[in-house]
């Protein structure tokens, strides 16, 4: 081998830009897993797991919000926001009706108190999009049909993965800079495409309607700006990733802000009767 060959080898093995893909892929690989696990089950058991997850999502978001201001609430604060969050979502699921959503303002109420006065406009509305997006995920469950939800959830996941190696690989222009410094154009456009691939792979075998073209890449713009909305939050107070709770991913919001956005526009959709119905 000669000293310029040796030279490149060291130099591809030297840590950059993909020294973290191994363990954000071994983590991504079992939250995938348990993801679809979580989507194959029913009952009680999809209620209690989607509920847990919410529950993190609420336990980040009140660390973010008040966290580093201590003298504004009890250490214990954010876990019991957390729990809150969790078992007004379990609550508003088993109860008959949509009417238990109103018990979105528990959380509110008790949160409020222990969140810095500046961060709770986004506390408040963070609150309510983290709950309604864990609603929406159990009620197109059960409205819609499972290769409905798969879809949904493959839409946001394809247009992440997408948007992580095409983004790191062309990188280029940033999409927004001032909130997402390292979301750039070629990624997101790599996403908007694949989730139109996706849509138009279910069109063609027959296992969907021609809306899906509009609403496929619709849902990864609505994920993208989920992941945006996040990375803003984080920003403003100050913090790189929402907690540690996933090696390599950060928190749970990190790796459901995106999820939450698309949900939240396939529940319109689907209350619009505009979702396309895959399979059906």
């Amino acid at each position: 081998m000669t000293g310029v060959s040796r030279q490149r080898l060291r130099d591809r093995l030297k840590p950059g830009k993909w020294s973290d893909l191994r363990r954000r892929f071994g983590w991504g690989a079992l939250l995938l897993v348990l993801g679809i696990i979580l989507l194959l089950s029913t009952g009680l058991w999809m209620r209690g797991g989607v509920s847990v997850i919410i529950g993190l999502m609420m336990w980040e978001l009140a660390r973010l919000t008040g966290w580093r201001h201590p003298e504004f609430h009890s250490p214990r604060h954010p876990a019991l926001i957390g729990l809150l969050g969790g078992l007004v979502l379990f609550t508003t699921l088993v109860l008959p009706g949509d009417w238990p959503l109103v018990l979105v303002a528990v959380p509110i109420l008790a949160g409020l108190p222990g969140t810095h006065a500046h961060e709770r406009p986004a506390f408040v509305l963070f609150t309510i999009a983290i709950i309604c997006a864990g609603y929406a995920l159990v009620a197109m469950r059960e409205a819609m049909g499972l290769p409905t939800v798969f879809w949904i959830v493959a839409t946001v996941v394809q247009s992440d993965v997408l948007g992580y190696f095409v983004g790191r690989k062309i990188g280029g222009r940033k999409f927004w800079p001032s909130i997402s410094p390292k979301k750039t154009w070629s990624g997101t456009l790599a996403g908007w495409v694949g989730a139109l691939a996706l849509a138009l792979g279910l069109v063609v075998t027959g296992e969907a309607g021609w809306p899906a073209l509009i609403v496929g890449p619709l849902l990864a713009v609505a994920g993208q700006f989920g992941d945006i909305a996040e990375s803003w939050l984080k920003r403003r107070v100050g913090v790189k990733d929402s907690s540690q709770l996933i090696p390599g991913h950060g928190g749970v919001l990190d790796r459901f802000d995106a999820m939450a956005g698309a949900l939240l526009l396939a529940l319109v959709l689907m209350l619009a009767h505009l979702l396309p119905v895959i399979g059906g």
